[in-house]
């Protein structure tokens, strides 16, 4: 890739945002995946809400949606697109949360970072809800794990 085909940095080095502005506005949804490991009697804890700090999924839920609306301030060069829905879906599985966050938007740039972020401080979350039963001994977390996040879907239609 040569310095003219550089989308968020000039020839100089000097960073900038692209300009979105004479794209046509498209309905978009992205789906971002991701899943945390935890010990089973956690996820027994999380599943019978039975951990000291509080309801785990509820705040976790609330977590993913702050950091999909705030995704631009920790992305540098993302845009700060107008969230029309955000949806999130845990399972638990013996030793495992996933969390599935969905985020869809009209206008002129995708959302895939909204709902990676919604993912990944989704499951922060998580981990900061459950790290006291998670510690072992010596104070580390030495099974305790986030990981396989991915964007699973993507879609981009104009409006009718």
């Amino acid at each position: 890739m040569t310095d003219d085909e550089l989308t968020h940095t000039t020839a100089e080095g000097d960073v900038q945002m692209v300009d979105v502005g004479e794209k046509p506005d498209s309905h978009r949804r992205a789906v971002a995946r991701g899943e945390i490991h935890l010990s089973e009697s956690t996820v027994d804890a999380v599943r019978a809400d039975e951990i000291g700090k509080g309801d785990v999924l509820a705040t976790a839920r609330v977590g993913a949606v702050q950091a999909v609306k705030h995704t631009w301030e920790t992305i540098p060069m993302c845009h700060q697109i107008p969230i029309t829905n955000v949806e999130t879906d845990f399972a638990l599985e013996p030793e495992t949360i996933a969390l599935e966050v969905a985020v869809e938007t009209t206008g002129k740039t995708g959302c895939e970072m909204e709902a990676l972020e919604g993912v990944t401080t989704g499951l922060n979350v998580v981990w900061d809800m459950v790290k006291a039963a998670e510690k072992d001994g010596s104070g580390q977390y030495p099974g305790t794990r986030i990981e396989n996040v991915e964007v699973v879907a993507k879609e981009k239609r104009r409006p009718e």
